[in-house]
């Protein structure tokens, strides 16, 4: 692979006479900046005035240059371009020049007794500017820790080694620090330290590099690159480098590493070589954001990496599918997500249509499906089916095992036969898709066709007998060419053209065709005729008369019965209950003669089941019995709920469906609209049923957890295991408990509505009622018709006058 292109940046031109010490020691890049080192003690400041495109040669202008001294090699560069500072590590000593002009900072003295140093990341949202400077001291056997600033360096921390430093990386507080015999990782904030393994400083050269982000690249024993966490750990395999390696980086997802006469570049999610650059006089890297560069004693080349996107589909190419899939998920975070999503499709895809062509029909079938392959990229690739879509053009796939199904049906029919086989597989399953609703005419038009050319006669009238969106024009000259007159009557009517559909089939009664479906076509027209009457005809036929007529037709049955039932309001219960019971006999025997069609297996359970939920005038003991030998459990658990058997059909859903689900839509359903004691009792019993005999224990957290209002708290807690931690029915606990304050309240509150309620009612009769009453010997008790007689007589403030024993008499009732 050619992940990386390389140009060349620089060359040295060697002088003519006498010792030449002019060659490349290391370099520095920054921007437009390029700072080369020399082993003879010269440095050259260079800039670039525009960017280059990949592979080509970048020019560079010098702009000065510096003799550090009377000899000597330039060892490091680092700049600091937060401060404008160029730090060089010059005869064992840091100098800090000026990034533009390359003049000494007086104000910043040297540092000695260096033999190398890094930097940190700078400090810039603090009051002062600064950056961390590290630096090891073979001399003193120690790494020291400085604060530059623009015009001061301090040290603030010391690190004591037991040998002497070789080589140093840095991560935020975390030193990795190789010395003569073993790598250790210490933290200058707490002051901890971490021994890693042992080394061969005499066999190999010792490096320690940055990696990606709190991560650490070094050489470990047996030509190991090994990465090491800031935690000690390793989160990544090895990679297993050759010997004699000079240096090392990480320009993520690869790590490139030197030798003398080549560089070889691995992958850090697999391992793996990818590729291999030669070059002479090698001597060390340089990563930087966009770009890598190579040291050698003479030249400085640029290498720079391709497109993520472009390996990929470069990997794609080749049909590495997997390498594609491993590099397209190491890097997910550096693309788009749009990007990603879509590359991943066609990874996916691509390894689809080699296993489609391999006819590992399976594993290609689940492979489109991940990879959401249009499924008319399918379609076309077979020769006489007809794709809806004018405006689609197809891309055919360009895997080096693709065969060219057209000649295969032409010379290799049973073989094309299993590729026809898979299409009708994967339109089937796609169809159900959300994928499979976008395309819904290519696909079921196809299918039509694959269900002739494959001679499925029951499921293509199945197809064209429920909802579909079969093109008529399309498939009725095929459904003729095959002579499924039947058929092409089915497809009318599931389009809604009955007249097109009953002419169809009154041709093929006169004409005598089709002699496959005599039975079907004659009660199929008769349910037309039955139920499309007008309703004023006088010579509607009765309701008893048709279902007698159409006993030994269950197609047109259910058909009447569903006319009656749904469309004609019909209380009797004999129709709700036949209608019920001719589905499930239509279940039933579907279940028996026809296990590959899941589908509309599925589609009458549903029927059956809204029907028995909605109905309420059927015979549940009836029906009941018709399915008791069955496995239509969900089923046979609505009808014992009918008969008040609720935790009979408990235990039918869990211990015999084992459907968590079907049991708690169970118990939400029977109990809407009834009182809360007796939804707390249906889901009590469901508890007991998850807890009793098999328990079940995560069902029965599940349901506590995510019905918590629907439980007694009290029965819960009686009821549950005491083997169960606390953590298991927290969520129960705390939602039961603000249920159960949210009723109080609510209570008191109601209370207190009524109080106030009460009291308005009582202070508007007692303002109602107050007033001045004339009393006179004429007037007489209301209650027992006599006179008043001297003062003794009682006014009630509702009006009325009554004798004193009379009103004590009344008061008390």
């Amino acid at each position: 692979m050619d992940i990386f292109s390389s140009s060349l940046v620089f060359e040295k031109v060697p002088v003519a006479k006498g010792k030449d010490k002019s060659v490349i020691q290391c370099m520095e890049c920054f921007c437009d900046n390029f700072y080369v080192g020399g082993k003879d003690g010269v440095l050259q400041h260079f800039t670039t005035s525009s960017k280059t495109g990949i592979g080509e040669r970048q020019t560079l202008r010098e702009i000065t240059k510096r003799q550090m001294g009377r000899g000597g090699e330039i060892r490091q560069l680092k700049a600091v371009p937060v401060l404008n500072h160029l730090l060089v590590l010059w005869d064992n000593s840091i100098t800090a020049l000026n990034m533009f002009s390359l003049e000494p900072i007086a104000a910043l003295k040297k540092i000695h007794n260096v033999s190398l140093f890094r930097l940190g990341e700078p400090a810039a949202h603090t009051q002062q500017v600064f950056v961390e400077l590290f630096v090891a001291s073979t001399k003193r056997r120690a790494v020291s820790i400085y604060k530059v600033c623009v015009d001061r360096w301090e040290c603030v921390g010391n690190m004591a080694l037991a040998q002497d430093p070789v080589a140093l990386a840095v991560h935020e507080t975390c030193l990795c620090v190789a010395t003569s015999d073993r790598y250790i990782l210490h933290d200058y904030q707490t002051q901890s330290a971490l021994e890693l393994f042992t080394h061969n400083l005499g066999k190999q050269n010792v490096l320690a590099k940055e990696s990606v982000k709190g991560e650490f690249l070094l050489n470990g024993p047996g030509n190991l690159g090994m990465f090491v966490m800031n935690s000690g750990i390793s989160q990544r395999p090895p990679v297993p480098w050759p010997d004699g390696v000079l240096d090392a980086v990480v320009h993520f997802p690869y790590v490139l590493v030197l030798q003398n006469k080549a560089l070889h570049i691995y992958s850090m999610l697999d391992q793996q070589l990818k590729q291999t650059v030669l070059l002479n006089s090698g001597k060390s890297l340089l990563s930087t954001t966009d770009s890598v560069f190579v040291v050698a004693e003479r030249e400085i080349h640029r290498l720079s990496q391709s497109p993520l996107e472009a390996q990929i589909r470069k990997l794609l190419g080749c049909e590495r599918v997997n390498e594609a899939l491993t590099l397209l998920d190491g890097v997910q975070s550096l693309l788009p997500e749009d990007s990603y999503k879509h590359l991943r499709r066609c990874i996916v895809c691509t390894s689809g249509w080699i296993h489609f062509y391999r006819e590992a029909f399976l594993d290609a079938k689940e492979l489109f499906i991940k990879g959401d392959l249009d499924p008319r990229e399918l379609i076309s690739l077979y020769p006489g089916m007809t794709l809806i879509s004018e405006d689609f053009k197809s891309q055919p796939p360009t895997v080096s095992n693709a065969k060219d199904l057209r000649k295969l049906n032409n010379e290799a029919q049973p073989e094309f036969h299993k590729y026809l086989s898979f299409l009708c597989l994967y339109l089937r399953e796609i169809r159900r898709t959300d994928l499979g609703q976008i395309f819904l005419q290519d696909i079921d038009t196809t299918l039509l066709k694959v269900y002739l050319r494959l001679g499925y006669y029951d499921n293509l009238n199945q197809l064209v007998s429920s909802r579909n969106d079969c093109v008529l024009d399309v498939c009725v000259p095929d459904l003729e060419q095959y002579k499924r007159f039947f058929t092409i009557g089915l497809l009318y009517q599931s389009h809604g053209q009955h007249f097109n559909a009953i002419q169809t089939w009154v041709w093929m009664v006169d004409e005598s065709v089709d002699s496959s479906e005599p039975n079907v076509l004659l009660h199929i027209v008769g349910v037309l005729i039955f139920t499309q009457r007008d309703p004023g005809d006088q010579n509607t036929f009765e309701p008893q008369e048709v279902l007698s007529i159409l006993t030994n037709y269950p197609v047109a049955l259910v058909s009447y019965l569903e006319f009656l039932v749904n469309e004609q309001q019909s209380q009797m219960e004999k129709h709700h209950t036949l209608l019920a019971n001719t589905y499930a006999t239509q279940i039933l025997h579907t279940d028996r003669e026809m296990q590959n069609n899941d589908t509309h297996m599925e589609e009458m359970r549903q029927k059956l089941q809204h029907f028995l939920w909605q109905s309420s005038i059927y015979d549940a003991d009836a029906v009941y019995a018709k399915i008791q030998s069955s496995a239509l459990h969900v089923e046979k658990a609505i009808l014992l709920g009918r008969v008040g058997e609720h935790r009979k059909a408990l235990r039918l859903l869990v211990d015999e469906e084992r459907d968590e689900k079907a049991a708690e839509v169970y118990c939400w359903r029977t109990s809407a609209g009834r009182d809360r004691e007796f939804t707390q009792q249906l889901f009590s019993w469901l508890l007991q049923s998850y807890l009793e005999f098999r328990p079940h224990v995560s069902a029965a957290v599940d349901l506590l957890n995510q019905n918590a209002v629907a439980f007694n708290l009290l029965r819960v807690l009686e009821v549950l295991p005491g083997s169960w931690s606390l953590q298991l029915v927290m969520r129960f606990l705390c939602e039961s408990l603000r249920a159960m304050t949210h009723d109080r309240r609510m209570r008191g509150l109601e209370k207190s509505l009524a109080r106030m309620d009460n009291l308005r009612q009582r202070h508007a009769w007692m303002e109602a009622t107050q007033g001045m009453v004339r009393m006179d010997r004429s007037q007489v008790c209301h209650s027992c018709q006599r006179q008043f007689i001297g003062p003794e007589f009682l006014c009630r403030s509702t009006g009325e006058l009554l004798h004193t024993h009379c009103y004590s008499t009344n008061n008390s009732q």
